[in-house]
């Protein structure tokens, strides 16, 4: 079973440089997503699960945890050491977290 973390440990986390999959859709992540987060759409997740290492914890986040609930029982069943955020980014966001909007990972 992979594990479910709270925002705290997730930010910790983040400071950290976790991996960061989100799973919602593109205008989703373009409007605002956690810096150096990695989209891969949901609907699009095991097709291109190979591009995730293994052995290395991944954190998954959705708009508000139920898709990142399902893409991180499906990364668990292929192998992957995964992690999916409670609340989500509406959490991440509401709690004053920096927000990167765009296409890229990062600003700048």
């Amino acid at each position: 079973m992979y594990q479910q973390v709270d925002l705290g440990h997730f930010a910790a986390a983040h400071a950290d440089g976790a991996l960061v999959v989100d799973v919602r859709e593109p205008h989703e992540y373009e409007s605002g997503h956690v810096p150096g987060a990695h989209l891969i759409p949901l609907g699009v997740l095991a097709h291109r699960a190979s591009e995730l290492p293994k052995g290395h914890p991944i954190y998954v986040i959705c708009q508000s945890g139920s898709r990142s609930h399902h893409a991180a029982g499906l990364l668990h069943q292929l192998g992957h050491d995964v992690r999916s955020v409670l609340g989500g980014f509406a959490h991440w966001a509401s709690a004053g977290h920096p927000v990167v909007r765009g296409t890229r990972a990062n600003a700048g």
